[in-house]
């Protein structure tokens, strides 16, 4: 997939961290193109192409945090999961928490993977690099409808 470009919509809702996953992306010299929502009833509204996302591309692969306002990842997940248009899009969970509680519930929920964001600015570049190296050049994606 490397020579193509790869629509990621990532839900967070921390600036920070946001900047964080765009600089990532564009230190590894990586091609794509970054959508960002901040909360779940957007992240919904842009899969589904409603509303102000009517002209939103579907995505390859989703980033998504656990603890948002309005719907919380783990709401996002079920309805993601739950529509035969979007559950083959890969969800990646990134979030903070490190409880097993959280790591098993959305593993329950049909995450494709878990992955808490680490503190350390140099670390949590290279996870999101990891990320991309993996799931955009190693890992076969679904074809976009």
């Amino acid at each position: 997939m490397s020579s193509k470009s790869v629509e990621i919509l990532l839900v967070e809702d921390n600036p920070g961290d946001v900047r964080l996953v765009r600089e990532s992306f564009r230190e590894g010299g990586l091609v794509n193109h970054l959508h960002v929502v901040a909360n779940g009833e957007e992240a919904l509204q842009f899969l589904r192409r409603e509303g102000p996302h009517r002209h939103a591309p579907t995505p390859d692969l989703v980033l998504l945090d656990l603890n948002l306002p309005r719907k919380d990842g783990r709401e996002v997940l079920v309805e993601i999961k739950a529509d035969r248009k979007l559950r083959r899009i890969p969800v990646i969970v990134l979030t903070t928490s490190e409880a097993e509680q959280d790591i098993l519930q959305a593993y329950d929920l049909n995450c494709n993977c878990y992955v808490a964001k680490p503190v350390d600015l140099e670390e949590f570049m290279r996870v999101i690099q990891a990320i991309d190296h993996f799931w955009l050049h190693v890992a076969a994606l679904p074809p976009r409808d």
